[in-house]
């Protein structure tokens, strides 16, 4: 072999850098995991209040808080110690950590429940709300997470490697949820929760797995009892395959439900917006039968055209999908999307520092179609209990149908904020009809 080639060179340089195996502790991984894997006294009031911690976090939208709690839990301890327990044969060891690891779970759900109960904020957070559902990067993070983790839980210096792989894991944050999907009897939020803890649960297990068969980590020795061995083996094949296959299932599903959502951007984005229409508001369901709602503004698509657009649904690879569009505001949040767009016209107007009072009476014709006329006046009002003088606007508007008390609600709310004045009054008569 001719030790001059730099293709071999290159390799004989590449390869070492790679090995695992030169700074391989494996009695201090095996007391490191054995420690870690305990939830109970010192680690137990640990978990409690890591758990606390994350649930005001959640519950106060605040990132940091979330993070500090993923840093202090010791969580990842007995789900480690699943996938070396399985890997090792440690069939005993494996039921003990299997306990450990579900009295862990009970405990932090329980907490987040109690905290979520007697919190003043019931409503759910943009946080919270992103951990009712997995997604392939969630498996993925899993994945590399578990890796990371008992890479560095095997190394003589163990460095910081492990709290970071405790932040991107991110198991904290999904019992939480959980706990708070219990507490306002929402089953979506806690089923989703629970399933987005689980699989980060088995990834990291899986990954553990792995790397403990590949650093050759001494297997338990049944000695004379082989035929409980055999038995071991088997149960230990059972629980792997238990473990694997909805894993491998779920894998595929987030893979199909991430690929679903990217082609329905992609059509949307290629056949349905133009420079004239926009996308008020958007669901995208995965399913059987997947679902693509949108609501819209601008030119409408004809009957005709909505045909031809389902008929592109297939070279987009989304064919089994029902397309639904909503163009006259039908839609069930129509009042919200309304007032967004109003909300959208007065911020592009305030950015440019200028009211048109035309431009208004249009709008606000275009979104009450029952306006007839309106005029803008300003004037005086001396306020007797301040003694001061208030400039108030005067809104005087005609209505071929008289609005609803809502939408002169929703009218004024508008005008407070479109042209900045704290006090107007707005007067509503009907159009007289004509001699």
């Amino acid at each position: 072999m001719n030790k001059n080639n730099p293709i071999i060179n290159f390799f004989s340089w590449v390869l070492p850098r790679f090995n695992l195996f030169e700074d391989l502790d494996k009695q201090g991984t095996i007391e490191s995991i054995q420690k870690g894997a305990e939830i109970k006294g010192t680690n137990l009031w640990t978990l409690i209040f890591a758990i606390f911690i994350a649930s005001i976090g959640l519950n106060v939208n605040s990132t940091a808080v979330i993070i500090g709690a993923m840093l202090i839990s010791p969580l990842m301890g007995p789900i480690v110690g699943i996938g070396f327990a399985a890997a090792t044969n440690d069939f005993d060891e494996l039921k003990r950590y299997l306990r450990v690891l579900a009295v862990a779970t009970f405990a932090s759900i329980l907490t987040s429940f109690i905290y979520f109960s007697l919190s003043p904020i019931s409503e759910a957070q943009s946080e919270l709300l992103a951990r009712t559902s997995p997604t392939i990067y969630d498996a993925l993070i899993a994945l590399f997470g578990g890796a990371t983790g008992i890479i560095a839980n095997t190394r003589k210096e163990k460095g910081n490697a492990i709290a970071g792989v405790a932040i991107a894991t991110a198991l904290m944050p999904p019992l939480c949820t959980a706990g708070y999907g219990l507490s306002q009897g929402n089953w979506q939020y806690f089923l989703g929760a629970t399933y987005l803890y689980l699989i980060n649960s088995i990834f990291i297990a899986i990954a553990t797995f792995i790397f403990v068969r590949y650093l050759e980590f001494p297997k338990v020795d049944w000695g004379l009892y082989k035929e409980r061995e055999k038995k071991v083996k088997v149960y230990l094949a059972i629980f792997s395959l238990i473990v694997l296959l909805p894993s491998v299932y779920t894998a595929t599903q987030i893979v199909r439900s991430s690929y679903f959502k990217a082609k329905t951007n992609e059509f949307i984005k290629a056949e349905i917006v133009t420079p004239t229409r926009k996308i008020l508001d958007k669901t995208i369901e995965f399913g059987s039968p997947s679902k693509i709602e949108l609501s819209l503004i601008g030119p409408r698509i004809s009957d005709g055209d909505i045909e031809d657009l389902k008929s592109k649904l297939k070279l987009y690879g989304i064919a089994n999908s029902e397309l639904i569009l909503h163009q006259d505001f039908s839609a069930p949040n129509a009042d919200n999307i309304k007032y967004e767009v109003l909300a959208e016209i007065y911020q592009n107007q305030m950015e440019s520092k200028k009211i048109d009072e035309p431009q208004l009476a249009k709008e606000i014709s275009v979104f009450f179609p029952g306006l007839a006329s309106v005029s803008f006046s300003k004037s005086k009002r001396y306020n007797v209990s301040e003694n001061v003088y208030q400039e108030v606007t005067m809104f005087d508007t005609e209505w071929t149908k008289l609005p609803t008390e809502t939408e002169k609600q929703k009218l004024i709310d508008f005008l407070r904020l479109r042209i900045e004045e704290e006090y107007l009054e707005l007067n509503v008569r009907k159009v007289k009809p004509s001699s």
